[in-house]
């Protein structure tokens, strides 16, 4: 009980009530390589291999996929205006979104090319709307385009915004007329940034903005391999958004669209609330006395749950205090 956090806001088998560290502990518990059979074969029949959720019939199964894949929901026009070329709609207090998904794309520094220079740069809405879009001037020269993925040619980056200009914007942007240290955990002006490996593409950039307003798919508990290890950006979007992306020539918009649609698949999930929804709070840790060895032995499970908290920020949370 003192190690597991086991909290309302971990991922649940909705068929035995197992409890998951992540979203990929419990698909190895639903479909394998070695399920709980009764689950199994419950899921199999009635179950979202997407979000992971079990429905009282085939008939509500048809009808959730339908909304649950939201491959089908994506919008051409959006996917169209994304190849086209510089996109600036960056305004203070624009009032379009709390949350805006960035993804950059990176060609090659130094002698072998191995060093990663930002090239080319998304950053949409929570409507997937283009908000900015450009090609980026590396500070260093290029010795590797990466053509093959990034698509992107010596003329595209000859006349490009130089990354300091881009630096000043998209900081401006995000925090949104808040000084970077007045910024709070919730509420406020400061927008929230979501993305997958955000601290790459943060430190690449030359960018600093408080983790605290970070949500980032590759760190985020539920959402990764284990503890220590993280998915792909890829392997997430085939396997909880039900489509393939960065296939062929990539484009940022692309990487955007799909971390923003993981982002809001994770914020609407209802979960109990809690009033100290971290176990890092102070007053909230799962460490409990020695003494009260016996009493923990002595409580149902049911009995335990209630008193422990989550070891991470759980993104219902921005849900429910959401505007």
């Amino acid at each position: 009980m003192r190690t597991s956090y086991h909290s309302v806001h971990e991922p649940i088998c909705g068929i035995c009530g197992k409890r998951s560290r992540s979203f990929e502990s419990l698909r190895e518990h639903l479909i394998g390589p070695l399920p709980k059979a009764e689950c199994e074969r419950v899921f199999r029949e009635r179950g979202c291999d997407l979000c992971l959720n079990i429905f009282g019939s085939r008939n509500a199964l048809r009808v959730h996929r339908d909304t649950c894949q939201l491959s089908y929901g994506y919008n051409a026009v959006l996917y169209r205006f994304a190849n086209l070329g510089i996109q600036d709609d960056l305004r203070i207090d624009n009032g379009k979104s709390r949350a805006v998904a960035l993804a950059c794309k990176m060609v090659g520094g130094g002698s072998d090319g191995s060093l990663d220079l930002c090239a080319k740069i998304c950053i949409i809405d929570e409507y997937e709307n283009i908000l900015f879009r450009s090609y980026v001037k590396p500070y260093l020269p290029v010795t590797h385009y990466r053509y093959e993925t990034t698509g992107i040619r010596p003329e595209y980056l000859r006349d490009a915004m130089p990354l300091r200009q881009v630096q000043r914007k998209i900081q401006d942007f995000l925090c949104n007329g808040e000084p970077m240290w007045k910024i709070r955990p919730r509420g406020g002006k400061a927008r929230i940034l979501v993305g997958h490996g955000l601290d790459h593409d943060l430190k690449c950039m030359e960018l600093e903005y408080p983790a605290i307003k970070l949500r980032d798919t590759a760190n985020y508990p539920p959402l990764m391999k284990t503890s220590k290890l993280s998915n792909s950006l890829k392997y997430l979007t085939k396997a909880y958004l039900g489509y393939d992306i960065q296939v062929g020539i990539q484009d940022p918009y692309e990487d955007c669209v799909a971390t923003m649609r993981l982002y809001r698949r994770m914020r609407s999930q209802a979960h109990r609330n809690e009033n100290y929804p971290l176990a890092s709070d102070p007053q909230n840790k799962n460490n409990f006395a020695s003494w009260r060895q016996s009493e923990l032995e002595r409580m149902t499970p049911e009995e335990l749950l209630a008193i422990s908290r989550s070891d991470f920020y759980c993104w219902c949370l921005d849900g429910k205090d959401y505007v």
